[in-house]
């Protein structure tokens, strides 16, 4: 009883204390913080359930006992006044799209309020009134054939405003099944035509193998969308982790050729970025992380160079070296308390587009969240999609505006 109380106190203690100064540890806070800021209703219920069998099937008595118990309540309270201090960020989040958008028309946009039974179910993002096309093929590379998933309204839109999105994973695992759903099926609902795409990932494909595949995929899109009812005059894209890494590559580097082997006349600009908690600086130029955990990893299996041996490509695949006034509009998202992918990241990519881009940046920080917080649906995830729809739509009104 001792031992799982304390296993509980743990999770507590590293949601609000998050660290960083290993790779292991900074793995450990992810996962507590994750479980506790996202899902801490289901963690508590699991954590009293348990204690009651313990205590049902076993002799409760002694000192030890008595303190396992008092520090089981403890972390209960403390993990739920930690799930609820996500409330704060309808407003935050608010505040960030309002200092883009001003006061533009967002016209109406379906949101969803969290309420108690909306987030005792994780995975109520579903909708009957969203049609999804999966697997549809967009390339073959080496035999492969490398797919795509459309989510669309059921009743069919015409030139509707198209989300592209990337998932993450550390550019080794993940699929465009896992990620990013909640804001897919809602913008789905609210008229636009989302796609989800696959990639070929490490340590198989090499970089630049992974923006190549997105630049495929964007082209597959601007040329077949229209099928689908979605205007291939104006994309967004999106991702979280590496695909926040390879969104705002992709967002940034339109057009370049070297990421466009025999495809290079092919349009692949965007309209706008919304990346989530990515890596945008490779180099690690300010000092940013606290481990080499990262640059090991993409060096190892990504890259297959170190520094010293390819500087020219750590500079290619980093977003923040290809920053220029004619940057399309972003949105960057991150979490405070991200332990995989500091937050200093995003603070860093933020400051160098707002000093050079022409176009409008927002930056939305979001206290106490960790990396992939926007996995499924939560009390801080519900409120970030909200808003992201309200970004979107007022984004989508200035292109129609414009033309």
């Amino acid at each position: 009883m001792l031992l799982l109380s304390l296993l509980w106190a743990a999770m507590a203690w590293l949601a609000y204390k998050p660290r960083s100064t290993s790779r292991w540890l900074g793995l450990t806070s992810f996962i507590f913080g994750y479980l506790v800021g996202e899902l801490g209703l289901h963690l508590v219920a699991v954590q009293i359930a348990l204690t009651l069998l313990v205590i049902l099937f076993g002799e409760l008595s002694g000192f030890s006992d008595a303190l396992a118990l008092a520090i089981s309540v403890a972390s209960w309270v403390a993990i739920g006044l930690f799930y609820f201090r996500a409330q704060a960020v309808e407003e935050i989040a608010k505040q960030a799209v309002d200092d883009v958008i001003g006061n533009s028309d967002t016209g109406e946009c379906l949101t969803y309020q969290p309420d108690l039974q909306r987030l005792l179910n994780p995975l109520a993002f579903r909708k009957a009134n969203v049609t999804v096309d999966r697997d549809v093929v967009y390339h073959e590379v080496n035999g492969r054939r490398l797919k795509l998933d459309i989510y669309r309204p059921a009743d069919s839109p015409h030139a509707a405003p198209v989300l592209f999105q990337i998932h993450g994973g550390a550019w080794v695992v993940g699929n465009k099944h896992q990620q990013a759903l909640p804001l897919l099926h809602q913008m789905a609902e609210n008229g636009w035509i989302c796609v989800s795409i696959q990639y070929r990932l490490s340590p198989a494909a090499t970089f630049p193998d992974h923006i190549i595949d997105c630049k495929r995929a964007l082209t597959w899109v601007k040329e077949h969308i229209r099928d689908f009812g979605g205007d291939p005059g104006f994309v967004i894209a999106t991702g979280g982790s590496a695909g926040g890494h390879l969104s705002s590559l992709l967002a940034l580097s339109a057009n370049a050729p070297e990421f466009q082997p025999g495809f290079e006349s092919a349009d692949t600009t965007v309209q706008g970025c919304i990346p989530y908690y990515g890596v945008y600086d490779f180099n690690n130029r300010h000092g940013q992380y606290g481990s080499e955990a990262l640059q090991d990893l993409v060096a190892e299996k990504v890259f297959k160079s170190s520094r010293s041996e390819n500087q020219a490509l750590w500079d290619q695949a980093s977003p923040i070296d290809w920053v220029e006034a004619d940057a399309p509009p972003f949105f960057i998202i991150h979490g405070s308390a991200d332990t995989l992918v500091t937050v200093k990241e995003g603070r860093y990519f933020y400051d160098a587009l707002k000093e050079t881009s022409a176009n409008s940046v927002g930056y939305l920080e979001l206290p106490d969240a960790q990396h992939a917080f926007d996995l499924l649906v939560s009390l801080r995830n519900q409120h970030v999609v909200n808003q992201v729809c309200r970004y979107l739509k007022a984004q989508h009104q200035r292109y129609l505006a414009g033309k």
